[in-house]
């Protein structure tokens, strides 16, 4: 079951946050874009588990109804805060530990766990699914957390700080959340408080202004809550993978 939540997860992060254009975004209450994205969801999936099983097909179907849903949501509401995001991401990952459960079996009845003298492609399966839950991971620590925390901010974007580089702030953000990611794979998760540390020197001037204090916080609070949480769901899938106790915090296991 953990080697397909893994090939899903991966899908997943694939399909929205790597293949998905901002111009897809953008234009998602149009059929030919939400057409698109629904394909790609459908072949991300493909690829990951090797295999064109019929669940596949629904998995794509409720990524799209889903999808719809909150397209309806942000019209209907004109809110396109973090409430929308969070209901799509939290929809989303129901419905792949609703098809792992179902049908566990869609990784090992794919390609990748065969060679071709056993009718397969390529046997990967002794590293591809922690290869693939890592890498979806790291990308979803540090690129969804963006968009998750950029959309909780905005709200407040009167007390942004000024940025003395584009997109500075940013970068920060990634950069942080990568580091918190690698913390707890290295099972060294006390590091976030030099982490945090750092940071509350390294931007003492913008927090020391009442104006600026608030927001500093939240959003820095926001990222560091979204780092740790991933980092603690990749983990225990990993530990799954390694019939560990799935929340039991540790360094992930070669």
């Amino acid at each position: 079951m953990f080697e397909t939540l893994s090939a899903l997860f991966f899908a997943h992060v694939l399909a929205d946050y790597v293949f998905q254009t901002a111009k897809m975004v953008q234009t998602k209450d149009r059929f030919g874009s939400m057409a698109l994205h629904t394909i790609t969801v459908y072949l991300c999936a493909v690829v990951a588990l090797g295999s064109i099983a019929w669940q596949i097909a629904v998995l794509a179907g409720l990524h799209l109804a889903i999808d719809a849903l909150k397209v309806l949501w942000v019209k209907t509401r004109d809110d396109d805060g973090i409430k929308p995001y969070l209901a799509d991401q939290v929809a989303h990952f129901i419905t792949i530990a609703a098809i792992a459960a179902v049908a566990p079996t869609l990784w090992a009845d794919g390609i990748w766990t065969k060679d071709l003298a056993q009718g397969g492609l390529l046997d990967i399966s002794a590293w591809a699914p922690k290869m693939m839950l890592l890498t979806a991971g790291a990308i979803y620590t540090t690129r969804a957390g963006g968009f998750a925390v950029g959309k909780l901010m905005t709200p407040f974007a009167a007390g942004a700080p000024t940025e003395s580089l584009p997109k500075g702030g940013m970068m920060i953000g990634i950069l942080e959340r990568g580091l918190i990611f690698l913390m707890f794979l290295a099972g060294q998760p006390a590091g976030i408080g030099f982490l945090i540390a750092a940071k509350s020197v390294l931007r003492f001037d913008a927090a020391s202004k009442n104006e600026k204090a608030e927001y500093v916080i939240i959003g820095t609070l926001a990222s560091f809550s979204w780092a740790i949480a991933i980092a603690i769901f990749t983990l225990a899938i990993n530990n799954g993978l390694n019939d560990a106790p799935l929340l039991e915090i540790m360094a992930a296991k070669d």
